[in-house]
């Protein structure tokens, strides 16, 4: 009976939380109530405070059940290919996962495009700053790779070859995400990545 309990009670918690994401990229998270959570998951307003003390804690949690694609580790971790063929694997693999996983496209859009940086939602603007830091640093490392294997060019340096791959890779997802029958992400991202790299080769 109480292994029941703790299925029901976590079957309520998915609801609400896919309820709140659904409704966070409709709508924005400032217009969203908890009120408008609890009917869209069909369930009391206290039964969502009883999972999440406030909006910032159920948004915090609708965020962690997905890996943004710039968050997950170890993606760029192979020595053994050529640098340049591993970074273009990477970031074409960031792009496919925005544009063919839905709820990874649907998240990622809230978390970038959806939500207001205001205090009540400081951990989620803190955590987004994080993981493009520890982005960047990727790229760096990867790129600094392969200036040492003589892959790219000695200058510019890898922090300013990585902040150019990062804004281009934010502005292609940004302006997709504005219109998504505007153009092929996929076909665009390829081409644009395929420039900006051949641009810096040796």
């Amino acid at each position: 009976m109480v292994r029941k309990t703790k299925e029901e009670a976590q079957a309520t918690r998915e609801r609400i939380l896919n309820a709140a994401e659904h409704l966070f990229h409709a709508q924005g998270v400032s217009a969203t109530s908890l009120q408008d959570i609890a009917a869209g998951a069909g369930v009391t307003r206290g039964a969502v405070y009883w999972h999440f003390s406030d909006k910032a804690d159920l948004f915090n949690a609708m965020m962690e059940r997905v890996c943004l694609p710039m968050e997950e580790p170890g993606t760029l971790a192979d020595r053994q290919a050529p640098a340049l063929q591993t970074l273009r694997t990477h970031l074409l693999g960031i792009l496919r996962r925005v544009a063919e996983d839905e709820q990874v496209g649907r998240v990622f859009e809230i978390a970038t495009r959806k939500i207001e940086h205001v205090d009540a939602l400081r951990a989620v603007r803190d955590r987004h700053v994080q993981g493009r830091g520890e982005h960047l640093k990727q790229l760096e490392c990867v790129l600094r790779a392969a200036q040492q294997r003589a892959e790219i060019q000695q200058s510019p340096s890898p922090q300013k070859m990585a902040m150019g791959l990062q804004a281009l890779l934010d502005g292609l997802i940004h302006n997709w995400m504005l219109d998504r029958n505007s153009f092929d992400l996929m076909a665009a991202g390829r081409s644009a990545i395929d420039i900006y790299l051949a641009g810096l080769k040796a």
